[in-house]
């Protein structure tokens, strides 16, 4: 199929810090390198990408402050804090020139004061094709990024268990009818990164009557390779390499990691760490990396583990996953979200029973002993979410609109 060249603009809370603002700097990558034109805007830019910032630097941390204080006398309690975003500040980007221009505009990650409800309403509004990659839930529910167990987003939410005082009419349905309201522009279309998350877009009654697509995160599968740079680890030892952004997270499951090691041979078997300092003893000897900023040495770690694992209680389509299949190692997680999508049990990993450390222990054996599901990873990684082909799958998508 032959496309003529677009103009696209990618928006984006952040450029670097956090999954989605990754995601979306790399399929801005793999769409120019299709003959595209691509911008990237985006509300925080902390890296030396290319991306354009958007708005005053103080109005837009008191824009984030101000949708935190408005929240706050709804929360049910502070560890909940950031679970939840109303989307009631932001700036109204749809007169920016590049907007303007664009043939194709398409949204990624936007919370934190960067676009709110009516921002997104107006760009919906363009009389052009607006495209929304959902790395979580927020679009389609009264204001959580991850409902749980809770189908309320499937009728008009309400009673919400994020909320201090919980009732029909309560905050997350009043936003809930300001999405429903707000996003039923026909040239609204939604792009979610797992089977699982599309499948919950289309339960949704905001989402429900919209086009909605999978499709996979971009990764360069040239860069995320096993050819790594020697870490000085002992050749004698197997590592399990653990990541996260905060360690601490209840969702990133660490706990549950923790006594998983338990079952683990401390003799054989040692523990790498990507995040926060760790605090705690471990039954295994760990070798902490602290933040790594770094993609080559990000890569040199995954490429150095024997069996990348990820807890998590809640995830839709993780980077890390994705990075370290490319690197040829072979992954472990629970059966939530879209893991299960990414690794093949028994094939290219081990999909444990939600929440059970003797099963993701016992998935951290397997791999450790297969002599085949790093390479299989591999291949899978260059197969799924190799740059050229997640930029094909969007062009055609784009198409459609």
């Amino acid at each position: 199929m032959t496309f003529k060249k677009l103009h696209i603009v990618l928006l984006s809370y952040h450029d670097s810090n956090g999954g989605a603002g990754i995601a979306a700097g790399r399929l801005k990558v793999a769409l120019e390198n299709t003959g595209h034109r691509v911008d990237y805007i985006v509300r925080e830019k902390a890296s030396t990408s290319n991306a354009i910032k958007f708005g005053n630097g103080i109005v837009s941390w008191l824009k984030f402050i101000a949708e935190r204080l408005f929240f706050l006398r709804y929360e049910k309690n502070k560890e909940i804090r950031f679970l939840f975003n109303p989307g009631v500040f932001g700036s109204d980007i749809s007169k920016h020139p590049l907007i303007q221009k664009a043939d194709i505009v398409h949204m990624h990650w936007v919370n934190f004061g960067f676009l709110s409800l009516s921002d997104i309403t107006s760009l919906t509004r363009l009389n052009k094709p607006v495209f929304w990659t959902l790395h979580d839930m927020w679009a389609f529910t009264g204001g959580c990024h991850h409902s749980g167990t809770c189908e309320h987003f499937q009728q008009s939410c309400g009673n919400c268990k994020f909320l201090k005082n919980p009732n029909p009419n309560d905050l997350s349905h009043r936003l809930w009818e300001k999405k429903k309201n707000g996003f039923a522009e026909k040239n609204l279309h939604i792009i979610t990164c797992s089977d699982w998350l599309g499948g919950r877009a289309k339960q949704s009654s905001i989402l429900g009557g919209h086009s909605i697509k999978t499709i996979p995160n971009a990764i360069d599968t040239e860069f995320f390779s096993p050819n790594a740079a020697d870490l000085g680890l002992d050749p004698n030892k197997k590592y399990v390499l653990f990541v996260a952004m905060r360690m601490n997270a209840p969702a990133k499951g660490f706990h549950l990691l923790k006594e998983a090691l338990a079952y683990l041979d401390p003799k054989t078997t040692e523990l790498l760490i990507v995040g926060g300092e760790l605090t705690e003893e471990l039954p295994l000897k760990s070798h902490s990396f602290g933040q790594v900023s770094d993609p080559a040495k990000m890569r040199d770690i995954y490429a150095a583990a024997d069996v990348f694992v990820t807890p998590s209680l809640e995830e839709n389509l993780p980077n890390t996953i994705m990075e370290a299949m490319a690197c040829g190692t072979s992954c472990v997680g629970f059966h939530v979200g879209g893991i299960p999508e990414m690794i093949e049990h028994h094939i290219t990993g081990y999909v444990a029973q939600a929440f059970d450390p003797a099963d993701l222990a016992k998935g951290i054996n397997w791999c450790l002993a297969s002599e085949i599901a790093g390479t299989k990873s591999r291949e899978r990684a260059l197969q799924l979410y190799d740059q050229k082909t997640v930029a094909q799958q969007h062009l055609a998508y784009y198409a459609q609109a």
